[in-house]
This record gives C-alpha cells, sequence and structure tokens, in this order.
C-alpha cells in the first residue's frame, strides 16, 4: 500500500511541475537488526551495493536488487562490519581510501577510524540537533559540509571546505523556500547535489538543488520538489552512473524509529 501510495503521488508529481527528475521507483527496506531505523546517508557506486548509517551510529549493507529494467525491487539490509559511533551520525562521504562521517552533536568530522578534524570556530556555535547534515567529496578530496539551521527563516547557508588542511567558506548556498539542507553528494558529473526536506503538519517534503560551484552564480537548478507523504523522510542522497550512462539519485529515508514511517530507499534518474 504504501509503496503503491509513494509511486502515484510521484507520477502525479511529475505530471503537474517542472521535473528534471524521472521517478524510478520507491523500495521499503527489509531487515532484521534490531538496530534498523533512523538512516541518515547512503553511499553507493555501482547502484548494487550500498553503505548506510543511522543518526544512531549504525552501518549497514544494502543490496538493492534490480529488475531487466534497471529499477529497485528489493532491498536487503545487514549490519555492516564497522564498529557504531555511537554518536549522532548525520553525514556520510567515501573515497577509495577513506570514510568520513558528519555529526551534529556536537558538530564536527572525523574518518572512520576515528580521527577527528580540524572543527572550524563556527562549528562550536552550532545547536546539537541543527548541525552538520550534510557531507561530501569532490574529485580533488576537498569535503563540503553545512549545517541544517542557519539561525534564521531566510539566511543562506554558508558552505564550508576543508581542504589541504583548513577550513574555509568558499561561498552561501540561498535558502528556497522552507526547505533545509539534510544531505549532499557530488556526482560524476562534478555538480553539487543538495538534498533538503521540509516537516509540514502532514508529513515531510522533499526538495533537490544542482550546483556548479565553479560558477560565480552557482549555477543552481532546481531539479525536485515533492508533496507532502510522496515520500517518507528523506535524509540520504548518493549520485552514480548506471550501466546506461545515466546519472541517477539514490535516496534513503530515515523513519524516526517510528512504526508509521518507513526506511526505504527512493531513486530518480536525471532526465537531461
Amino acid at each position: 500500500m504504501f509503496r503503491s501510495l509513494g509511486v502515484g503521488l510521484a507520477l502525479f508529481a511529475s505530471s503537474v511541475g517542472a521535473q528534471t527528475l524521472d521517478f524510478m521507483s520507491a523500495t521499503s527496506i527489509d531487515g532484521t537488526a534490531k538496530t534498523l531505523g533512523g538512516l541518515s546517508a547512503i553511499e553507493t557506486e555501482d547502484g548494487l551495493h550500498a553503505l548506510a548509517v543511522s543518526d544512531r551510529g549504525f552501518f549497514f549493507d544494502l543490496h538493492l536488487m534490480r529488475d531487466a529494467a534497471g529499477e529497485i525491487v528489493e532491498v536487503q539490509a545487514s549490519p555492516a562490519n564497522i564498529a557504531p559511533t555511537q554518536q549522532d551520525t548525520e553525514g556520510l562521504a567515501m573515497t577509495p581510501s577513506e570514510t568520513y562521517l558528519s555529526f551534529e552533536g556536537p558538530a564536527r568530522i572525523r574518518t572512520l577510524d576515528g580521527m577527528s578534524l580540524r572543527r572550524h570556530p563556527d562549528f562550536r556555535k552550532m545547536p546539537s540537533n541543527r548541525a552538520l547534515e550534510a557531507l561530501a567529496i569532490d574529485a580533488d578530496g576537498r569535503l563540503y559540509t553545512l549545517q541544517e539551521r542557519t539561525g534564521t527563516n531566510d539566511a543562506p547557508f554558508p558552505l564550508y571546505v576543508f581542504d589541504q588542511g583548513q577550513w574555509t567558506k568558499s561561498t552561501v548556498i540561498p535558502k528556497r523556500g522552507p526547505f533545509v539542507p539534510v544531505g549532499a553528494d557530488f556526482g560524476p558529473d562534478g555538480f553539487l547535489y543538495l538534498l533538503e526536506r521540509h516537516f509540514t503538519p502532514i508529513g515531510f517534503r522533499s526538495q533537490i538543488r544542482r550546483f556548479d560551484l565553479a560558477q560565480p552564480d552557482l549555477g543552481e537548478k532546481l531539479l525536485l520538489t515533492t508533496f507532502a507523504l510522496q515520500h517518507d523522510n528523506l535524509e540520504g542522497i548518493t549520485v552514480w552512473t548506471d550501466p546506461n550512462g545515466h546519472i541517477r539519485l539514490t535516496l534513503v529515508s530515515d523513519d524516526n524509529f517510528q512504526p508509521l514511517q518507513r526506511n526505504q530507499v527512493v531513486e530518480y534518474r536525471l532526465m537531461e
């Protein structure tokens, strides 16, 4: 029932709004681990295997089973062989040689083996539940993060960059509507994809924007805006290229360990 509702709403949204993303699938995550839930970040290279982390610091291997057309038909989760962080883990960024995690309380970034990166002075001022939700790494190994809340309704979001052992503010991301950042990833095209959310009285809405950080105006492009209940609480995003050369955006939802919410993998394909 839930999957049918999500599919129907997604198709309706694509018919009434200018959408740049083609909805592919929305699939509940199956798993028996008692710790499964609260998924806040996801990373994949091939669209078949993914690593996800929960906001309680537990890691999961996700197996994305697909049909002949490449659509996800089943997602199985099993605990990953990674020690839990036991922290409010929100962001995940990976290279072939290193894995980085971002945390909300206190706001900081560390490697998977526990090495903490130098903190920007601003990090110490961030509220524990509105801090570093999004984390991404570009092709040159630079880390990017931004906080979920800036303190005012219309203030832009500073984009923090870690390069050669130092943090700088490279630019600011303009705020659009009520949405706030919860996930980020660099696509194979070199653009920064930003996942944002807004909580309404009847459910969560999501927004995805794309940025070209090499452009003075950031080349901002709105790719998707969803209705409430179209998907659950989407918090993580990973961007990759499928076997046909199409860019896909694979998203994961945080069920907040609530019975009426879902752990779900949602996928879109870039139509450009």
